[in-house]
């Protein structure tokens, strides 16, 4: 069987973001990468038997689009550390079809900051939409609710509060927003956008 494989990430020293914090950050994406491939073949193993595992292939099969979306959600997210700084280009793909769609980078760059801010645990998330082939910022609860069909993700941020309390305190979403934007390698977000355009 095919298995799921961790991608690894060269993650310099970050702007309020702590070594110790993106260490056990990725200890969880581990997870997510061990569990996806442990219900797949679980999975496997009840399926010889779908009339009496009927209940646990359910549950199963619904907890999966949870694991698999926590592996992806944070491979974006890490991918977007990678290799360093890295300020957007001006006159890049991904800026100009922020103001095609936003009107300016400033007020795309306070909405999607206003959207990190929703209350509860999530994704802050941009994604191109390849049938309209415009961007659209989403909400997205825990892993996999609100994920948008069809749409390529460009920009994930993560707001569940193991991503910034140890750091920031749960008084500090708002500091861990804007570092997370302090440390961007925005040539990593311009390939995401490359990637789902062609």
């Amino acid at each position: 069987m095919k298995t799921f494989e961790e991608v690894k990430f060269s993650i310099p020293k970050l702007q309020g973001i702590s070594e110790k914090n993106i260490e056990e950050h990725l200890k969880l994406y581990s997870g997510y990468v061990k569990n996806a491939n442990l219900i797949l073949e679980h999975m496997d193993e009840l399926i010889k038997d779908p009339e009496k595992n009927m209940y646990e292939l359910g549950e199963l099969q619904r907890r999966f689009s949870f694991e698999f979306n926590g592996m992806r959600n944070h491979e974006y997210y890490f991918s977007s550390f990678s290799e360093g700084l890295r300020e957007i280009d001006a006159d890049g793909l991904l800026y100009g079809a922020i103001l095609e769609e936003f009107g300016l980078f400033k007020d795309w760059l306070a909405r999607f900051k206003l959207l990190a801010l929703t209350r509860g645990i999530g994704w802050a998330m941009l994604y191109y939409d390849p049938k309209t082939e415009r961007l659209l910022n989403s909400w997205v609860d825990e892993q996999h609710l609100g994920q948008l069909n069809g749409c390529k993700t460009i920009l994930a941020l993560d707001m569940w509060e193991h991503s910034y309390v140890a750091d920031y305190q749960p008084s500090g979403k708002k500091k861990y927003i804007e570092d997370f934007f302090a440390n961007l390698n925005w040539q990593v977000i311009e390939n995401n956008l490359k990637e789902a355009v062609k």
